[in-house]
């Protein structure tokens, strides 16, 4: 009977050393944790943003500051509207080569807003900044501006307006548009590579200046021959 006993009991007792073991070891990642929170307002490497990101590798990793925030907040929109812009050119545009730039310029952004959307969810921070202020500079475009303060954004009526063109009328008005849309992007752009600091949404600022402004060249050039 006593064999019998000390065999029952092992198991168990190998059950509360498992236990124990998992829980020092759950002890010591919450220790870790908030030793990497004590980030400060620079948003070090280490900081909440590596808990934040579900797939485990920081997609933009290393430090960030307000303006990286800014920059992806402000230019996910600004990019939503340039593919929708694009997506009208489909059955509404005439000359051929708006219609292969429109669908470069979908292909191009829509990644870039989900890489952006990643980089806030990693970063722990909202995809939208409600109040915002802006980047400094953010109202200094050639381009229009709507009531978000984003130059280069299309107002709802300059929307409705392009909805409603086709043709040639179409390629002129999304040429113009999107020209001055390319030019608030590439302000934006420009103030992130001035002002922020993580060197993975710099490295997307210098893309979109450089893509962009060839794009706007090649809208000039079309422009000039509708």
């Amino acid at each position: 009977m006593t064999a019998i006993k000390r065999s029952m009991r092992r198991p168990r007792v190998r059950r509360i050393a498992l236990v124990s073991t998992i829980a020092a070891a759950g002890l010591a990642l919450a220790a870790c944790g908030s030793n990497d929170d004590m980030g400060g307002m620079d948003h070090g490497s280490k900081s909440s943003a590596s808990a934040s990101a579900t797939a485990g590798e920081n997609p933009a990793p290393g430090a960030f500051n307000d303006a990286d925030v800014t920059f992806a907040q402000m230019m996910i929109p600004h990019h939503e509207q340039a593919v929708q812009m694009a997506k009208l050119a489909d059955d509404r545009a005439q000359d051929a080569e708006i219609k292969t730039l429109a669908g470069d310029i979908e292909k191009a952004q829509d990644p870039e807003i989900r890489t952006m959307k990643s980089w806030l969810k990693a970063w722990g921070k909202p995809e939208s900044g409600s109040g915002m202020p802006g980047m400094p500079g953010m109202d200094h475009g050639s381009g229009s501006s709507d009531d978000s303060g984003m130059s280069g954004m299309m107002s709802d009526k300059d929307m409705k307006e392009l909805e409603a063109a086709k043709g040639a009328d179409f390629d002129k008005m999304f040429a113009r548009m999107m020209i001055d849309h390319h030019n608030g992007a590439i302000d934006m752009a420009k103030d992130e590579q001035k002002n922020g600091r993580n060197a993975t949404a710099k490295k997307l600022a210098a893309d979109v200046v450089k893509n962009q402004t060839a794009e706007v060249k090649q809208l000039k050039l079309i422009l000039e021959e509708l």
